[in-house]
């Protein structure tokens, strides 16, 4: 029962609970009806006698509180005999920007995934790489298209400090590269092997988590499954046209450096309309995930080459989709300035959790990792009015927070996220932000 405390304010019953690390012994507290975060934040790190304040927020019935409690309260017709259970989690602190990395054309895809390093794919079909100090040691001329996607794949070999990034373009190929991170190289990069099955362009390419396989997803609906192995001869015959492009492209005329031509594995048939993503599942390279314009995101037994479920959301053409750590969650950014939850759980998979409204269409979203040091479920954003924004999806009413790419200018056409490193690509390049959570840094 709300109870008046000898200030003459009236207090409310409530029970803390949280899933981070600063936990309270459980307990009932009287608290005042007009606290806000600020006070509630205080009485945590009193209880905890923490020596170092550490900032909370407060989530009830799947709100941020943004108001007092009593306002809250007032406006969900909270009774004075109901105890409140609030859950508290650490603030995220205000994203900081770190750098600018400028380029000629737009950048479409950016990867933070090589640690030290920032990798990109832009308009001019090039993929760029560069250091923490800003320097850029990697101009590689991969396609001569625009690039539409870039990944690294992970291997558990490094042949000289090299890593393998695979690449996808409005060419109708997708393209291993070779690059190597010592800034002297003798051999900075080499083409392995070019991709060969779409007739249209591709929307997007991404690896397993063991750099095994593949998946590309083109506009003419369809799906590539490859693995990355290096044939010894092409598997598909080069035409005229495509020789002298791999030549011009591959800087050498030997056939040692000739990338090798490779078909895929399966194609996965199933959509309608332009695919835009396809990735697999976090933990398996036998299940994979894709979204496109048929306003679908589907689920495939990549072996087999089945579309094992359909996720059917009429008149919201997709643009990306990204799926949490855990495997559980899909979340899909489309046209109609919102972005789907679902619940890969759900015996019903054709009705959303959630919906993240945006004042502009998100064409692009990424959740961290499975080694992300986030304590809630979280995921950024990017759309074309150039702002980036961080959701805790337990509370789909507004972002966390949120920072513009170049002042809010220029579109954002990618976003990746590991650790600490915000990357966005967009009309304006990169711009590298830090995202940070109570009184620390988010670290690898």
């Amino acid at each position: 029962m709300a109870s008046t405390s000898a200030a003459g304010g009236v207090s409310h019953p409530v029970i803390f609970t949280t899933k981070s690390p600063y936990s309270l012994p459980s307990q009932k507290f009287m608290i005042p009806l007009g606290w806000k975060r600020y006070q509630l934040s205080q009485l945590i790190n009193k209880a905890l006698s923490l020596t170092k304040p550490i900032p909370f927020d407060f989530l009830l019935q799947g709100e941020i509180l943004r108001t007092s409690l009593g306002e809250w309260g007032t406006d969900k017709g909270l009774g004075e005999e109901d105890t409140l259970e609030i859950e508290y989690f650490e603030s995220v602190l205000p994203p900081q920007r770190m750098t600018t990395l400028p380029h000629e054309d737009w950048v479409s895809s950016v990867s933070c995934r090589i640690p030290q390093h920032f990798l990109t794919a832009a308009y001019d079909g090039h993929i760029r790489l560069f250091d923490y100090s800003q320097k850029m040691i990697r101009d590689i001329p991969a396609h001569p298209a625009p690039l539409t996607s870039v990944c690294v794949v992970p291997s558990q070999e490094s042949i000289d400090g090299s890593v393998v990034v695979a690449s996808a373009s409005h060419d109708l190929t997708a393209c291993l590269t070779r690059v190597s991170l010592e800034p002297d190289a003798t051999s900075p990069y080499q083409a392995l092997a070019s991709l060969h099955l779409h007739t249209s362009p591709l929307s997007s390419i991404s690896s397993d988590h063991t750099g095994s396989s593949l998946l590309t997803a083109s506009w003419d609906h369809l799906i590539g499954f490859w693995d990355t192995k290096i044939p010894s001869e092409d598997e598909v015959t080069a035409e005229l046209s495509d020789r002298k492009k791999r030549r011009k492209i591959g800087g050498g005329s030997g056939e040692a450096e000739h990338p090798k031509r490779k078909t895929p594995t399966a194609v996965l048939k199933s959509h309608t309309a332009r695919v835009s993503r396809a990735l697999f599942s976090p933990s398996s390279d036998q299940k994979a995930y894709s979204c496109g314009f048929d306003s679908t995101v589907r689920m495939w037994d990549v072996e087999s080459g089945v579309c094992t479920d359909t996720i059917n959301v009429p008149e919201r053409p997709m643009l990306d989709l990204a799926i949490t750590a855990d495997g559980n969650t899909a979340l899909a950014s489309s046209t109609d300035r919102t972005v789907s939850i679902f619940d890969l759980r759900s015996p019903s998979l054709s009705s959303t959790t959630g919906t993240l409204v945006h004042p502009s269409t998100p064409s692009c979203l990424v959740c961290p990792g499975a080694d992300s040091a986030a304590s809630t479920p979280q995921i950024i954003t990017g759309s074309y009015d150039g702002v980036a924004r961080l959701w805790d999806m337990r509370s789909m009413k507004g972002a966390v927070a949120s920072f513009k790419g170049w002042d809010g200018t220029m579109k954002i056409l990618s976003v990746d996220w590991v650790g600490e490193v915000v990357g966005i690509g967009g009309e304006g390049g990169i711009e590298v932000w830090k995202v940070g959570q109570g009184d620390r840094v988010l670290t690898m």
